[in-house]
């Protein structure tokens, strides 16, 4: 039982990475894809332009994810793993072989536009229906471990988008870095999305959510009563969202080109520390998961999230009095240990909010609506108010989304279950005392 229960958790954060690489290695390319598909005598435009057309993304994330949320509690968590990908496939393969700017003109951008719709209707059921799919096959003491490694998948795909990045730029003279380079990532992408179709393939459905779903006559209704009566669990769920999505898109996408274009640090070199960086997440991760189970979630939440409170200003105020690579290797450590201990108990204190049936449309919700409105468009915000007002813009802006964290996480239901046989057993206890 136990090593089925493995089977399906590697099986889906692995499907999990392949489309995070996907949907993340554009941001990674943002400089050069500005140049050749959006350009401008502006260089500052031109990556505003190719930054907001990454955010492009996520204004289908809301739509995809509730049309797939209920697609994943309707007729399974599989199935719906399948679509995703194979929606996936088919916009990376536009990227991977769009024409230039230089050979068809108005053209080009607005089919990335529309590969990048494409991505986000497809990514907006990811998230919830990988994490419902993991946090149900796992063991009830388990869950806060096997649900982190959502998020070290997500890491992983970081790493490895990033790693690419940094190869390309690194071994490849702008020229042909501009010439055809630039396709490499995205082709390796498109080449690896039918190992995430075999391996999806492969997954049988959960027992949990077959049997939530015998118990009723009508599975419409339960997950339409499951989202009207989880209305207070969705906003507190979109809460660390924020904080969540906040720290992956100013702390981990945004700092190497940032970096590069305020402060004229090297991007080679900068892709290569955001490399270690999340290396050291991707060890804490599952630890800080771990822990959870032990220790409930909220401490663990909470202590992630005042590690980066107390350190994201200072520290982006640091890198920018004396900018330099060592500098900014100690900011991306200390960040990227706060974001990873808030990272792991996440994915099972989100989910373990809602009933099954009605979950993955819930998550959904909450999840989608906090990466549209704070996550996919904070490189473009923060790379403006950097502009326009001060460098310092991402610190704050981090902040911010962790504030909000905060105050949600404040508020939940602590779902850690060996605390509540803790409290069950003190009160058994107590009246014999």
């Amino acid at each position: 039982m136990e090593q089925n229960v493995r089977n399906k958790v590697v099986s889906a954060v692995i499907g999990n990475t392949l489309e995070w690489y996907d949907f993340l290695i554009y941001g990674f390319l943002a400089t050069t894809i500005a140049k050749l598909f959006f350009p401008e005598k502006n260089e500052l435009t031109s990556l505003l332009l190719a930054l907001g057309t990454f955010g492009v993304g996520f204004l289908m994330r809301p739509v995809g994810g509730i049309l797939i949320g209920y697609y994943a509690d309707k007729h399974g968590r599989k199935s719906a793993l399948l679509l995703i990908i194979g929606i996936m496939t088919l916009a990376v393969s536009m990227i991977a072989f769009a024409p230039t700017a230089a050979s068809i003109g108005i053209a080009a951008p607005i089919l990335i536009v529309i590969s990048r719709l494409l991505q986000g209707f497809a990514t907006g059921g990811e998230y919830a229906s990988s994490t419902a799919f993991v946090i149900e096959a796992a063991p009830d003491d388990k869950k806060g471990l096997y649900g982190s490694w959502q998020f070290f998948g997500q890491c992983f795909a970081i790493l490895l988008g990033s790693s690419v990045a940094a190869a390309v730029n690194h071994f490849m003279s702008p020229e042909t870095l501009n010439s055809w380079g630039w396709r490499i990532p995205f082709i390796l992408g498109l080449l690896i999305c039918p190992v995430g179709l075999w391996i999806r393939s492969r997954l049988d459905e959960n027992e949990s959510y077959l049997q939530s779903k015998a118990e009723v006559t009508d599975s419409h209704a339960q997950i339409k009563q499951t989202v009207k009566q989880s209305i207070r669990e969705i906003i507190l769920s979109m809460g660390l969202t924020v904080s969540a999505t906040a720290s992956v898109y100013v702390v981990l996408v945004n700092t190497p080109t940032y970096v590069h274009t305020k402060l004229g640090l090297d991007m080679g070199s900068a892709l290569f520390i955001q490399a270690l960086a999340v290396m050291i997440m991707m060890f804490i991760i599952p630890v800080s998961g771990m822990l959870s189970d032990h220790f409930g979630r909220k401490p663990v939440l909470m202590t992630g999230l005042l590690i980066l409170l107390l350190t994201a200003l200072p520290l982006y105020h640091f890198v920018i009095a004396a900018p330099s690579l060592t500098r900014l290797l100690f900011m991306q450590f200390v960040l990227c240990v706060g974001i990873a201990i808030m990272f792991g108990p996440s994915p099972a204190a989100i989910s373990e909010q809602f009933n099954i049936l009605g979950r993955t449309t819930s998550m959904s919700i909450a999840y989608n609506m906090a990466v549209m409105l704070f996550g996919g468009f904070a490189p473009f915000i923060v790379t403006w108010l950097s502009s326009a007002m001060d460098l310092a813009a991402p610190g704050y802006y981090l902040m911010f989304g962790v504030i909000v964290g905060i105050f949600a996480v404040l508020n939940m239901r602590e779902t850690s279950p060996r605390l509540w046989r803790k409290k069950s057993n003190l009160k058994q206890i107590s009246p014999s005392v």
